[in-house]
């Protein structure tokens, strides 16, 4: 069973191959011209063969394609669940890209139906297509609803703007028949190296792409994890100008979002996947615009979406943030602490902690430290969400005693909290237990991913809790309240902040950001620190773990500033400690160190009494790199 941060890691562990690029864009945007008609297998389109593109087709041309045309079939590397049948997706031509849709409801899939629709040029530039009746089960069946889309010019590329509505048949469920998601089917996208989210570009040769936005955009073990709802293409064929393909979802809310990419030997057949809100349950949707845009240059390809997230999550400048305080700017490096890991066993209680404190501050000046402490509370993962200091830890007085003197040194201290997780067998579940996230379905999400006895199986104990709920978001944030005020602790660590998952309940995104802010208000003092970041979240959480946008380091770091996971092997054996991990690799050369994060140290059992020497190298590196003498 894979932890967490491995699933999240998604398409890095994809392979590499050689690619052709597509046709560029034409600039006939404007054309009076009627649509004309192309079938699946002529020369104008992709055909189910794979047949070569001779020619991009005239904007405005319905195309008579399905979804297998111009992708191969089967399937060359790694793939993905489909249709094992040929579904229609007739297809409107528009700037080198050709377009189709497909909509969901919670019984089942419907696409445009291709004798009823409709492609006209619009007066300002640009196509609007109009289909007034569905089809599914391969195109057997007909259904009433439709869609609409308006593609427009942008520079260099298109926006497509996509209505549809489905009608429940007389007698039906109306809530069988809400709509549970739609999808944009766009052809001509080139082949090449690829950036999803603004991470490392990698070459995935013939194998099927999906990465989801947040959290895996609901499909945490399918999809690749991705900050936002972006993906850029360096183009194995550039032409002048073209270098880079970018796809872009322009939201303005915390959705989920898909990208589908589907190879083939003209290019990749993209699905660009919208989630409305689980809680809105309705029989139409009008998803946010996708942006399909060519760039000459890097910066260009990735700033315009940047751009966008930023002004619509009003994301701060770190250099001028003002929930960072003098000390966070000056951090060097950040020590983490394990406690007790989940079957009870102790890596440090609170008075090792305090003695390892007092040698790390004869090696670097303590206010140049953040000490966070994982598992502080005891039996990590089990006694969420009790938060009280472990009586086999030291208890109360000590945890007091560690953090008071390890202010009088200059350290500053920052425990650990669970954002989404809450043991149902705990007594103080049921005064949480509203809390439980429902997904959309109406099946209860667990945070089964996890093996913490090593039985090779989940322990199905832990409900993914939802902070949009009040009663969740309130107990929390009242424990967190309750440390920072009797222990006068500098700030406050939200595991899987990241967690965000569509539900029946309430915007997650809403209810972490209510957190926050809520807290910052009491206690002004105190940062707020997460696991896994995405856009939205930069705007009110200024220090996470892990930096993840290698691709584009100014979608992070123009705003917020990382460490290195808590699952950092420590030196020797490469423990990760209270984490679910087990031992990674510790690699001496390296010292494991990032040069994008803050240098972190993981202590366990055996870290300071038999690692000293490569603790000691690890402080020396993260001196150096601060000028601190």
């Amino acid at each position: 069973m894979p932890d967490r941060r491995s699933v999240l890691k998604g398409a890095a562990a994809l392979g590499a191959g050689a690619m052709l690029g597509p046709a560029l864009p034409g600039a006939n945007d404007a054309a009076a011209r009627g649509p004309a008609e192309a079938d699946a297998g002529s020369a104008a389109s992709p055909g189910a063969n794979g047949a070569a593109l001779a020619a991009p087709a005239a904007d405005g041309t319905i195309l008579k394609l399905n979804s297998t045309s111009g992708v191969y079939i089967p399937p060359r590397g790694r793939a993905f669940l489909k249709f094992s049948f040929n579904f229609p997706e007739p297809s409107v031509a528009y700037r080198g890209l050709e377009f189709s849709f497909r909509l969901y409801t919670f019984e089942n899939a419907y696409g445009p139906d291709p004798a009823a629709l409709e492609a006209h040029a619009a007066a300002g530039g640009g196509w609007d297509i109009v289909c007034r009746r569905l089809i599914f089960a391969g195109g057997l069946q007909s259904a009433e609803g439709g869609f609409t889309a308006e593609l427009r010019p942008v520079a260099s590329g298109v926006e497509c703007r996509a209505r549809a509505h489905v009608v429940p048949p007389a007698g039906r469920k109306a809530d069988d028949y809400a709509i549970k998601a739609i999808t944009a089917i766009v052809r001509g996208v080139p082949r090449g190296r690829v950036s999803p989210g603004g991470g490392s570009f990698f070459d995935p040769r013939d194998n099927e792409l999906l990465f989801g936005y947040p959290f895996g955009g609901d499909s945490l073990f399918l999809a690749g994890g991705m900050n936002t709802p972006l993906t850029v293409i360096e183009a194995d064929r550039p032409a002048a100008g073209r270098k880079y393909f970018s796809l872009s979802a322009r939201d303005t809310a915390v959705h989920a979002h898909r990208f589908y990419f589907q190879p083939g030997p003209d290019g990749y057949r993209v699905e660009l996947t919208y989630e409305p809100e689980g809680w809105r349950r309705r029989q139409e949707i009008a998803p946010a615009p996708w942006r399909l845009t060519w760039a000459g240059e890097e910066d260009a390809a990735f700033r315009p979406h940047f751009a966008h997230v930023e002004r619509v999550f009003d994301l701060p400048d770190w250099r001028t943030r003002s929930d960072v305080p003098a000390w966070l700017r000056n951090v060097a490096l950040v020590v983490a602490l394990h406690g007790m890991d989940w079957t009870g066993y102790i890596f440090n209680d609170f008075d090792k902690m305090s003695r390892t404190l007092d040698w790390v501050a004869g090696q670097i000046p303590a206010e140049r430290v953040l000490v966070f402490l994982p598992a502080w509370d005891g039996r990590y993962y089990w006694n969420y969400p009790a938060y009280q200091p472990d009586p086999r830890l030291g208890g109360p007085e000590g945890m007091r005693r560690l953090i008071d003197h390890g202010h009088s040194q200059g350290f500053r201290f920052m425990p650990m909290f669970g954002s989404d997780a809450a043991n149902d067998r705990l007594p103080d579940y049921e005064k949480v237990a509203a809390g439980a996230t429902i997904l959309p379905s109406g099946r209860p999400y667990f945070l089964d991913w996890v093996d913490w006895d090593n039985d090779r199986h989940d322990e199905g104990n832990s409900p993914f809790m939802n902070l949009g709920v009040a009663a969740w978001r309130d107990w929390l944030g009242g424990r967190i309240s309750a440390i920072l005020r009797e222990y006068h602790a500098d700030g406050y660590f939200l595991d899987i902040a990241g967690g965000w998952v569509n539900n029946r309940q309430g915007d997650i995104f809403t209810g972490i950001r209510e957190l926050v802010t809520g807290l910052r208000r009491k206690h002004p003092h105190a940062i707020a620190c997460g696991e896994m970041s995405y856009d939205a979240l930069l705007g009110f959480i200024p220090l996470f773990q892990v930096f993840s946008e290698r691709g584009y380091p100014p979608a992070f770091k123009k705003y917020a500033r990382a460490f290195e996971h808590l699952s950092t092997p420590a030196p020797g054996r490469g423990s990760t400690g209270v984490y679910e991990a087990g031992f990674g690799r510790f690699n001496p050369k390296t010292l494991n160190l990032d040069p994008a994060e803050i240098p972190t140290i993981t202590v366990v059992d055996d870290t300071f009494t038999e690692h000293r020497d490569i603790m000691a190298a690890i402080i020396r590196r993260a001196k150096e790199r601060a000028g601190i003498a």
